[in-house]
């Protein structure tokens, strides 16, 4: 009887430390999982509120968003959905991309900042998305893209919206007509060179797998950017593309100490 007492105890005294209790650095538990101040402070991040400017109800209601996640991911799992082929891959993905973005920021906090003449260069070579900076007023004509090439070549060879819009119709093709607002920042330097340079009404094409949308540029409105504006943005661009640099060398280097394997058939096309 003794022993049943004293393993009685033992037990009950397991299950007590075993079960989970808000405090200290916990801030609530949800069937026995913790929820921590790191991770509502994490919630807080997310949704573009400060950790330290939070109040009361702030983080009240990033805590109950939490909790209603961490309910509906145990639900999941007890349905068996994290075993999942589905999950496993998306799983994969997400560490993937995570590691690679976490990286990739070690690597932008590495760089020296570019001098006052390295900016001036950048700029002078992308006057699209500074000193020449537009926003365009885009008149459009959204479509499928034909199957026929005759169409194709018309549709390439035409002066004017309209003229695309009658070999379309000529096609018993369907479009639709819209108008956009466009930065002309976001071209690169080549594009812009050549998109500003059409003569006013000359229509452009930007093709997609099933679908073209042609423009013709109505309107031209100049925005150059403050010299405040311009070199953050030059060296948002530049830290961008210096990063994009390191890591494009970083996948070559390691690529060529690897060792790959592929399927016949799957491997890339030898020049």
């Amino acid at each position: 009887m003794g022993q049943r007492i004293v393993l009685a105890i033992v037990l009950a005294c397991f299950v007590s430390s075993c079960e989970k209790k808000p405090g200290g650095q916990t801030v609530a538990v949800v069937n026995n999982e913790e929820i921590t101040a790191a991770d509502l402070n994490a919630e807080l991040n997310n949704s573009n509120v400060s950790a330290a400017d939070a109040n009361k109800d702030a983080r009240a209601q990033a805590l109950e968003r939490l909790i209603d996640r961490r309910l509906l991911a145990q639900q999941a799992k007890s349905d068996g959905l994290d075993k999942s082929p589905d999950f496993l891959n998306q799983q994969r993905r997400a560490t993937e991309s995570l590691l690679i973005n976490m990286l990739v920021s070690r690597q932008a906090n590495t760089q020296q900042v570019p001098s006052v003449a390295e900016i001036a260069k950048f700029e002078a070579v992308h006057p699209g998305m500074f000193a020449k900076r537009e926003i365009w007023t885009l008149e459009q004509l959204n479509y499928p893209f034909p199957k026929d090439a005759g169409v194709t070549a018309k549709i390439a060879a035409a002066k004017s919206l309209d003229e695309i819009a009658q070999a379309l119709t000529a096609a018993g093709i369907q479009f639709t007509r819209g108008t956009k607002q466009f930065d002309s920042a976001l071209l690169p330097p080549n594009l812009y060179a050549q998109l500003g340079n059409l003569t006013p009404g000359e229509p452009f094409i930007a093709p997609g797998p099933d679908r073209a949308v042609a423009s013709v540029i109505s309107a031209r409105q100049s925005a150059p950017l403050s010299p405040e504006q311009a070199r953050q943005l030059a060296l948002t661009q530049m830290k961008r593309e210096q990063v994009n640099q390191l890591v494009g060398q970083r996948v070559k280097e390691l690529k060529a100490k690897a060792k790959i394997e592929y399927q016949q058939g799957l491997g890339p096309a030898k020049r």
